[in-house]
């Protein structure tokens, strides 16, 4: 259970989040929805300990988050992953050197520094790839590929990290319906296969429906929805989305549902070895 209470960030006169009180059940799919500047980035950053909190604090499995120094700290930060917008890969690198550096918390400095990867792990990361359709790539130079095969780059690193959170950070933003469709996917597949918490930032409110369990409405950095997408009324989502309302109202999902979920296969690890 990841808990979140009171979660208050303040930038000068500013609040980006303001008293934020939330419990994500894990296996969840969670999407964080509203306009930019919401606060929606601010609540994910403040999840990874990329950015420290004015106020309140994190709580998962018992251990206090927010007061996560050093190791303890890193070690958070390969448990709950994050995915950026703007992928954050080395374009320089091939895809498989990208995927593998989802790995640096498990291999010891020197190994890295070298690339002196064990197998397991190269295994592990080729295993990823493929599971996003993306393996015949592992010799290709990152900047060489699209968005959305980038970003599917992304989740796969994340996924070799064997988080028990994903966070995505309007992993759809930057890309063309195709793109953003694979991707959501993507991480729809994570979620249900592995059973790994999803929270998801996200500003199309069709998208979030179609994909997500639950859904979190931040307006000005205070929680106004919290519910599921059917239960999200249209007088909300005008308070959500002010003058935007309508280019994220519509009678039907622009995305279908995605299939329920397959009985789980065996976790990456034990797939990547042959268990």
């Amino acid at each position: 259970m990841l808990v979140v209470e009171n979660l208050t960030r303040q930038y000068g006169d500013r609040r980006a989040l303001d008293g934020v009180s939330l419990r994500i059940e894990p296996g969840s799919f969670v999407g964080v929805i509203g306009r930019s500047g919401a606060g929606k980035s601010t609540l994910l950053r403040l999840m990874n300990r990329l950015a420290e909190p004015t106020c309140g604090r994190i709580l998962h499995g018992g251990t206090d988050v927010t007061a996560l120094e050093g190791r303890r700290l890193r070690d958070w930060r390969a448990r709950c992953a994050m995915i950026f917008q703007q992928f954050n890969l080395v374009g320089r690198l091939d895809v498989m050197t990208n995927v593998l550096m989802g790995r640096l918390s498990h291999v010891p400095s020197h190994r890295s520094l070298l690339r002196l990867w064990p197998e397991a792990d190269r295994a592990m990361a080729l295993a990823a790839l493929d599971g996003f359709g993306m393996g015949e790539f592992a010799g290709v130079r990152a900047d060489q590929l699209s968005g959305g095969q980038q970003q599917r780059v992304a989740i796969a690193r994340a996924l070799v990290q064997e988080p028990e959170i994903i966070l995505a950070d309007e992993p759809v933003a930057s890309l063309d319906p195709r793109n953003t469709r694979l991707v959501m996917d993507a991480l729809a597949d994570v979620n249900r296969r592995y059973g790994i918490t999803v929270v998801c930032n996200l500003h199309s409110l069709d998208l979030a429906r179609a994909y997500c369990d639950r859904l979190v409405g931040l307006v000005a950095g205070r929680v106004v929805f919290d519910g599921r997408g059917f239960d999200l009324t249209e007088d909300v989502a005008r308070r959500l989305y002010g003058l935007e309302a309508g280019e994220v109202l519509d009678d039907e999902p622009a995305y279908p549902v995605p299939p329920m979920p397959m009985p789980a296969p065996a976790p990456i690890r034990e797939a990547a070895l042959g268990a």
